[in-house]
Order: structure tokens, then sequence, then C-alpha cells
């Protein structure tokens, strides 16, 4: 762990392998390909612990995954699937992404943002649902007018 300390106007920094420094709560920017150098040490992994800071960074990471859900439910929407698997998969899509907010991101987001996703993700998952129940009405149909000849 990699930490930077202020006297007064000069500016130490030194590497630290401390377990509290480890256990802080922080947004973890992790990148397999980037690799910071610092004192000739290999820093893969930045730990933001001021949430302002945070903030701007999450944003753009969990706007650009919604950006890319949005495109794959409306693909899985719009998909002309008989027997619904298209419209269970946007459901899980939408459960698994709300699931990931909560988790992860849920006190770096501010409330504005959390409740402009959810009112469109809520849209889509009441058409979703209802597509859903429209097809299970129609294949119950189908199957008690065979039955019936």
């Amino acid at each position: 762990m990699y930490t930077v300390k202020t006297k007064k106007s000069m500016s130490k920094k030194k590497l630290v392998n401390n377990v509290e420094l480890m256990t802080l709560d922080g947004f973890l920017m992790a990148s397999k390909s980037k690799v910071f150098k610092i004192q000739d040490s290999n820093i893969r992994e930045i730990k933001v612990v001021n949430e302002k800071l945070a903030n701007p960074l999450v944003s753009k990471k969990v706007f650009k995954q919604y950006d890319k859900l949005i495109l794959l439910l409306t693909d899985l929407l719009t998909d002309d699937d008989d027997t619904g698997e298209s419209l269970q998969e946007a459901l899980n899509e939408i459960e698994k992404f709300r699931l990931q907010i909560k988790v992860k991101y849920r006190e770096y987001l501010k409330q504005k943002e959390l409740s402009k996703m959810s009112k469109q993700l809520k849209i889509i998952q009441n058409e979703a649902n209802r597509r859903l129940i429209e097809l299970n009405e129609y294949y119950h149909l189908e199957n008690t007018s065979h039955r019936s000849r």
C-alpha cells in the first residue's frame, strides 16, 4: 500500500504495508492492464476513500454499464422470441444490475442518479413482465384449445 503524508509545506511519500490502511472502506480502482509506477513499485489497485472524489469515478463507471445494459435490454425486448427466453433474460439482467449497484456502488452515487436509473429500469421491467404474462396466457390458451378438440 502507498500513502501520501504531508508535513507543513513539504510532501512525503512512502510505501507502507499496514493492515489498518488495507481495511479502509473505499472505491477500489483496479485495472489489469494499467500499472502505475510509484517509487519503483508497480501499483495496480488504488482505493479512493473520499466520497467526493469517488462519486465522479463511480458515476462514470456505472453509467457506462447502464448504457450497455439499456442497449442489451432494447435488443432483448425487440427480439421476436416465441418462448419468452429473451424476456426472462432481460428481467435477469435488470435484477443483476440492481443488485450490483446496491452492493458495490450505492454509497458513492447520488440519490438523483439512483432514482433516474431506477425509474427507467422499472419501466423496462414492467414491459418485460407484461409481455411475458401475455406470452404465457397465449400458450395456455393454445394448450387448452388443442385438448378440447
